[in-house]
């Protein structure tokens, strides 16, 4: 099979070394790609926003298979152009994909089918939000309802910090995705990462993780799009995953049939765990970043046969086999992320960081004279496996050791939740 991967993360690259792997590969294709990716599939420069350049390239190359794997281009309805030209897209077509383009819609899906969600308020203008901020008390969350690249939700734990988050998004903060908010219900509980292999009909789980989106260790300091992962959860025991299943994923399912866009593709449900059980955060309709980069680590089976499958409506007669050992990333961020990062320095000692069985994926990465540098804010993702949580830490951090990259930062204590669980049951 020729396949095309759209993206240039470090969700790209852990997607491109396990598409790499497949016997049934005959050529990857990656667009536009990074270092990293580069070692694993041929770089081309394409315009993702140009949907007819890009079938024209799927037809010159003879494409099987396009991934997306941002959310953009999926938003945007890229799925849906190339499935008109007669190419096969992993991904959701645009109508689907309104579950993570617009928080508004999927909340409005939640209430309809009855899926459980926190109570919420939707709102055009900042006088009615405000409204209903200063009627509903703090602690409260604010969030953009389109696109702002993992940044556009605050967690108020102040009437003075929900009031300025609501005066940010429409003031512009997060351009249009901010042109309307949703207010939520402060959930209690433990959060977690589900993810279901979609075709539409049939919801295939495909791993869990926790993801540490505050920048700062401790949990402290802004949201980012992810300083690090683990998988699998501990949290989303058996019964905590036949629920999730049962009262969130499958009346989705049913819900977006029944609204005329079924679901295929992969679903990523952001959920609190509560004292009443699983309620749904969020829907991402792509792979998270960084948790794809655990999943891909643990992941058994050969995931374009998964991809396939997905694709073809055949997921019913699926499984997918994981293993045993835990994985978990930790993401090596430039010097003033998530605010403007400092492009241009030099990284060197991958190679030495890699050989203990770690794997670095390059997420936002350049060549430059010859040297690797930074090009992005969050620019590496060292990844390891172990026999429990911890032993993947310790391997994560001392791969970073190797690392040579002295305008770099990261969090010194991902998986801690996990690991003080694992010392607490010794």
């Amino acid at each position: 099979m020729n396949v095309l991967l759209l993206g240039s993360g470090g969700r790209e690259h852990a997607l491109a070394w396990k598409i790499a792997a497949s016997p049934l590969l005959t050529k990857l294709y990656a667009s536009p790609g990074n270092p990293g990716i580069g070692s694993v599939a041929e770089l081309v420069k394409l315009d993702m926003s140009d949907h007819s350049a890009v079938a024209a390239f799927c037809q010159e190359k003879k494409i099987d298979l396009v991934v997306v794997g941002p959310e953009g281009p999926l938003v945007a309805g890229i799925a849906d152009d190339l499935r008109a030209w007669g190419i096969r897209v992993f991904g959701p077509s645009k109508a689907a994909a309104r579950l993570e383009g617009s928080k508004g819609f999927t909340k409005d899906l939640c209430a309809k089918f009855n899926i459980p969600t926190a109570a919420y308020g939707r709102f055009g203008d900042l006088a009615s939000a405000k409204a209903y901020v200063e009627k509903t008390g703090a602690p409260i969350v604010i969030k953009a309802d389109g696109l702002a690249a993992g940044k556009g939700v605050t967690i108020a734990m102040t009437l003075e910090e929900a009031l300025a988050a609501l005066e940010a998004c429409f003031e512009g903060a997060f351009g249009t995705a901010g042109a309307e908010v949703v207010v939520e219900e402060y959930l209690t509980g433990e959060e977690a990462s589900f993810f279901c292999l979609c075709d539409g009909a049939t919801a295939l789980p495909f791993g869990t993780a926790q993801d540490h989106k505050r920048v700062g260790d401790g949990d402290t300091g802004p949201n980012t799009g992810g300083m690090g992962a683990y998988s699998p959860a501990p949290v989303m025991t058996a019964e905590m995953t036949e629920r999730t299943m049962r009262e969130i994923i499958e009346p989705t399912m049913r819900g977006m049939a029944n609204l005329g866009a079924p679901f295929a593709g992969i679903l990523f449900a952001g959920l609190m765990v509560t004292d009443q059980g699983p309620k749904l955060i969020e829907y991402n309709t792509r792979f998270g970043d960084p948790e794809c980069q655990v999943l891909m680590m643990r992941l058994k089976d050969d995931l374009l046969v998964l991809l396939n499958a997905a694709v073809d409506g055949q997921l019913a007669h699926m499984s997918a086999r994981w293993s045993d050992e835990a994985a978990l990333t930790v993401v090596m961020a430039a010097r003033g992320y998530p605010g403007t990062p400092e492009k241009g320095s030099v990284i060197r000692g991958l190679d030495e960081a890699a050989g203990g069985g770690a794997e670095i994926f390059h997420a936002g990465t350049a060549i430059n004279g010859g040297a690797l540098v930074a090009n992005g804010g969050r620019v590496l993702n060292v990844t390891a496996t172990g026999a429990t949580v911890g032993e993947a830490q310790r391997r994560a951090y001392a791969a970073i050791d190797h690392i040579d990259w002295p305008q770099g930062f990261f969090r010194h204590d991902i998986g801690w939740r996990a690991v003080e669980r694992e010392k607490a049951g010794a």
